[in-house]
């Protein structure tokens, strides 16, 4: 448990009011797709740069593989894909967002990422209802940054239908790997 101390003025008032001050500003990992997006950081785990994805027989349109991620196996989307937006060829400004969704790890592939910043809560508006629908859950706001607007979503309620499928990609790969005798699949 750690120990807080109040301020040098000995004022609980005073204290409390920098933990208002934390309290309103949310930390963002922003990145294109186009538009700009962003994610709490909370949701983050690391960002890589993208390698080598190895396709996944029979997987969603918007599965781009899985690649080895120190010694992991791991499901990558092609977060453009998902959200049914235009193609787009993987450049070299584009990398890898890894996250835990439902105590499933996962790569979000986008074109780049931009910034980690940190915004005022009230600078964040709710998405306008004209332009949300049932299968736009995800989007919990808009952010105004400077002359730009940042398209905020929550990974978590985007990625809770690919649970099935990534489970099952999973399992694909686990099943081939053990057919396989668990080598690289050459005979002797």
């Amino acid at each position: 448990m750690s120990k807080i101390s109040l301020p040098p003025s000995g004022l609980a008032e005073d204290f409390i009011g920098e933990i208002r001050d934390e309290q309103a500003e949310v930390q963002l990992v922003t990145f294109a797709l186009g538009e700009q997006y962003g994610v709490p950081i909370s949701q983050i785990q690391e960002i890589i740069r993208v390698g080598n994805i190895t396709m996944v027989p029979n997987s969603p349109s918007y599965m781009e593989g899985v690649i080895n991620l120190r010694g992991r196996v791991l499901p990558v989307l092609n977060l453009r894909k998902r959200l049914r937006l235009s193609a787009k060829d993987t450049g070299k400004m584009s990398r890898i967002i890894v996250t835990e969704v439902n105590n499933k790890t996962i790569g979000l592939l986008v074109d780049s990422v931009s910034h980690v910043i940190k915004v005022a809560s009230d600078s964040v508006e709710a998405a306008p209802e004209e332009v949300l629908e049932i299968d736009t859950d995800y989007i919990t706001g808009v952010c105004k940054i400077q002359d730009s607007l940042v398209i905020l979503i929550d990974l978590e309620k985007l990625l809770k239908r690919e649970k099935i499928e990534i489970k099952e990609v999973g399992m694909d790969l686990s099943t081939a790997h053990e057919q396989r005798g668990g080598s690289d699949g050459k005979e002797n």
